[in-house]
């Protein structure tokens, strides 16, 4: 049995973990919001729910004596785009925000998930086979609280003891929650494009590599890095993990291999052109794939097949 405190239970990726890690075990998972983004259907109404803003420690530590939490998920954050508009709220809920976490965390004996991104390395990272431990040095707000974020994670796991994990999550592609401001989300509209048969308007230029991961790849991701066994962590905070790496134009055609009339012309964003060229084009995951056996389920292929599918059932869109 696992209590589990889901922060930001309501966005792209908490609202598909809560309802997986209510799927897999007994205990209580809570979702944790704020005002205005309250959960809905089944995210409601199968498991209990209450307000948690990260700025706010008396909210997180009520709900996790209350529920006796054991684990929480820190998935609280601005997506990278919106953290560049926003920078000093990006640093009050990334950083302000996490060490209200692991203070809580510290003083109740709870395990904290809290996720970094391929966001945190910067344009001096080796760009091919982006090492797990190499120079970070981002020049975004978004990158800035993301390396922050894994310093102070491993404090806390060296100084207090605080089981802190994490991973870097690549771009996140899924049918269920629509994008919210990142850099990698063109590689969702377009799926949503595409399935409605609508022209795509690309805002990151042809020949920008940067890795992706379908959804269900990144919760297992989150979950098993969670379950590994402490023993064999060599890092903690945190892994790098990898599925697939492709450009604009190799999605696009992928997709026309199952919508051959889709069409996509560009209409390059300066900024989110500008954070994509400053990430690694891929990762090597070995360590991770070494200390806790990650492999990934999902290539390109085989996420455009269940996209496509999921998308049209969705909309109620017949092949």
């Amino acid at each position: 049995m696992k209590n589990v405190l889901v922060i930001g239970s309501t966005g792209q990726i908490g609202s598909e973990l809560t309802m997986k890690l209510r799927k897999m075990y007994n205990g209580d998972i809570v979702a944790g919001y704020i005002p205005g983004a309250e959960p809905k259907g089944e995210l409601a109404e199968s498991g209990p729910s209450m307000v948690v803003d990260i700025t706010n420690a008396q909210q997180i530590a009520e709900a996790v004596d209350k529920y006796k939490v054991d684990t929480i998920y820190n998935l609280a954050a601005l997506l990278s785009a919106v953290a560049e508009a926003k920078p000093l709220l990006a640093w009050h809920i990334g950083i302000d925000g996490l060490m209200n976490v692991l203070e809580v965390a510290r003083e109740k004996h709870c395990a904290v998930f809290t996720p970094s991104s391929i966001g945190s390395f910067g344009p001096n990272a080796p760009k091919d086979g982006t090492p797990q431990d190499t120079i970070q040095q981002p020049r975004t707000m978004y990158g800035v609280t993301k390396v922050s974020g894994e310093l102070l994670s491993n404090y806390y796991a060296l100084k207090f003891g605080v089981d802190t994990r994490s991973v870097r999550f690549p771009g996140l592609i899924s049918y269920v929650t629509p994008p919210g401001g990142g850099t990698t989300d063109y590689a969702v509209d377009i799926y949503y494009s595409a399935v409605q048969g609508k022209k795509f308007v690309c805002p990151i230029a042809a020949g920008t590599l940067m890795d992706m991961m379908y959804m269900p790849d990144a919760l297992r991701a989150a979950i098993e890095i969670m379950e590994a066994d402490a023993s064999r962590l060599v890092h903690r905070n945190s892994f790098n993990i990898a599925s697939m790496s492709f450009d604009p134009e190799v999605i696009y055609h992928k997709i026309q291999e199952y919508i051959p009339t889709f069409e996509m012309e560009y209409q390059v964003d300066p900024l989110r052109q500008g954070i994509a060229e400053s990430w690694p084009n891929k990762l090597d995951d070995t360590c991770a794939r070494v200390e806790w056996d990650w492999k990934p389920e999902y290539d390109l292929d085989a996420m455009t097949v269940d996209m496509i599918a999921k998308l049209r059932a969705k909309f109620g869109i017949e092949a």
